[in-house]
Parts: C-alpha cells; structure tokens; sequence
C-alpha cells in the first residue's frame, strides 16, 4: 500500500520544553490510522507540526516522499492536507454556507466545487437546512459537522481530525464517527487523534 504521509524522528520543542521525541509514524492510502494517548503525549503538537503550526526541531514529515518542513502552512493546504482542529473554529459570525465556501478559497476548479457543496450537503442535511444560519448559533454536533464539512471541500488527500468527539453528547458522537467512516469510504485517508479510544480503535485500521 502507497505510503501517504511519513514521520521521521519527529521532535518539537516549545522553548526548552521537549513536547514529542523521536517520532515516527506511517499512514497509508486510504487508510484510517488513530493516534491515542493521554493529555499532553504530544498528539496535538504532532498534528500542528504536520500542517505546519508549529516548528520541528529535527525530523522528517514527508507527503508522498516530499519534505513538508520548510513549506508554509497555506501551501500545505493547497498540497492536499486538511486539518480539523480541537474545538472545531468554525467562523462564528459568518453563515454555514460562508464557512463552506472558506473551504474551497484555494480551488479553481468551480463547478467541481459546486459538486462537492452538494456531497457536503448529502453528507451533512443538518447543514443544508441551516446555510444561512450564522455559525455560532449552531450546536456543538452541528459546528464539528459543519468543521469537518468546510475541510473537505479543499479536497483533502489527507484529512485530519483532532478530538472530533470533545464535548458532544454520546448520540452526536456516534453520528459523527459514522460520518468519519463513510469519508473514509469513499477514498480520503484520515489521521485521527481521540480520546475515546474505544471508538477511534474500533474504526481505525492502525493505531500509534
């Protein structure tokens, strides 16, 4: 299976503070591959290094065989990794649809665009129905939707999730996971970091 996305001996650190030491992960194509430990094991700084957030200290991150080091956050997007932070960051003031069209900034391709609207809108009918609803007034569930949404319409070959499940309730975090699972499906490669090691585990072909 084609190697994705490969870490090297990845360190990072925070002044003097060594946040993760030496490393190394492998995720394939169209793999899902979980990353699980306890707070502060380093598996948000790990994500922020991947899409450039923050810098290494020594390592490789390689996207298809390309080092990403040097590569500015933004061009990272446009090379096909979408990150989905912890505590979602939709834009609060702006509509649903807003949100989703921020997500396509980098495309030219704009009737494709307008295609993957509609998948999102399939994906997600929660959100069809609240377009023009501003984002902030949507529930937790729906804000992580609609975070998740605005992500793939970069058209990720690499969608990645920090604690999609924080804070929702059991039912929406079910909901969520199956739509994790139906991405997946249909042919994105996700790296996913979660607490609830549970759910990751049981959708997760490999786990770190």
């Amino acid at each position: 299976m084609r190697i994705l996305l490969k870490l090297e001996n990845l360190s990072v650190h925070y002044g003097a503070i060594e946040a993760l030491k030496n490393l190394s992960l492998e995720v394939h194509k169209g793999e899902i591959v979980s990353l699980i430990g306890p707070n502060g094991a380093g598996k948000t700084t790990t994500l922020r290094t991947i899409s450039g957030l923050e810098k290494k200290t020594s390592g490789n991150i390689l996207l298809l065989g390309e080092d990403l080091s040097k590569v500015s956050s933004s061009a990272i997007v446009r090379k096909g990794i979408s990150h989905i932070p912890e505590g979602r960051r939709v834009f609060p003031k702006m509509t649903v649809e807003e949100n989703l069209e921020l997500g396509a900034i980098t495309r030219k391709d704009k009737i494709q665009v307008q295609k993957d609207f509609e998948k999102a809108y399939l994906l997600f009918p929660r959100l069809r129905e609240r377009k023009h609803q501003i984002a902030g007034t949507l529930s937790g569930g729906e804000q992580q939707m609609l975070a998740i949404a605005r992500g793939l319409l970069s058209k990720p070959q690499l969608l990645i999730l920090d604690e999609p499940s924080m804070g929702l309730a059991p039912i929406i975090v079910h909901e969520i996971f199956e739509i994790i699972k139906n991405i997946n499906e249909e042919g994105t490669t996700i790296l996913l970091v979660e607490q609830n090691a549970n759910l990751a585990l049981k959708i997760s072909k490999r786990s770190y």
